[in-house]
């Protein structure tokens, strides 16, 4: 399971003294218990899944991101370096991404189903993405085919 990895991986990390790695680490321990506590209540150790650790994981990703692009807008650059290093732990446990030419080949069929409504098309996408892409990458290159 997922959380045990990260419990080994942040014993691991405390035992090598990686203080970056153990604080991305505790962190991302932290939302996990956070979310599932809120999604199962006190039976929460029972019904956590893969599912429910991945997605606090793209969440954080994702916060990180926004940190990064926020800090270098304000000039903060030794925020931007702890963030891109919290950063590089968390996107270890985070699935990977698909490619812009996977996302075309696999949305193409979607465009071309005639469906003018987008936000039907959008939902039937990302239904299909899976998580494994951002909604906004998914958004550009559905118009993009449906322009063709």
């Amino acid at each position: 399971m997922l959380m045990q990895e990260l419990q080994s991986d942040l014993n691991a990390s405390l035992k090598a003294g990686n203080a970056v790695r153990v604080e991305a680490l505790r962190f991302l321990i932290a939302g996990v218990h956070n979310s599932v506590t809120a999604k199962y209540g006190a039976e929460w150790e029972t019904k956590l899944t893969d599912a429910d650790v991945v997605d606090v994981v793209k969440k954080q990703v994702k916060t990180h991101r926004e940190s990064i692009s926020a800090f270098e807008r304000a000039g903060r650059q030794e925020l931007v370096g702890k963030e891109r290093a919290q950063l590089s732990v968390l996107e270890e446990f985070a699935p990977k991404e698909l490619s812009d030419d996977d996302l075309k080949q696999l949305l193409a069929p979607i465009a071309a189903s005639g469906e003018p409504n987008f936000g039907l098309l959008m939902k039937t996408a990302m239904a299909a993405v899976a998580g494994r892409a951002d909604g906004g990458r998914v958004s550009t290159i559905l118009r993009e085919l449906m322009k063709k």
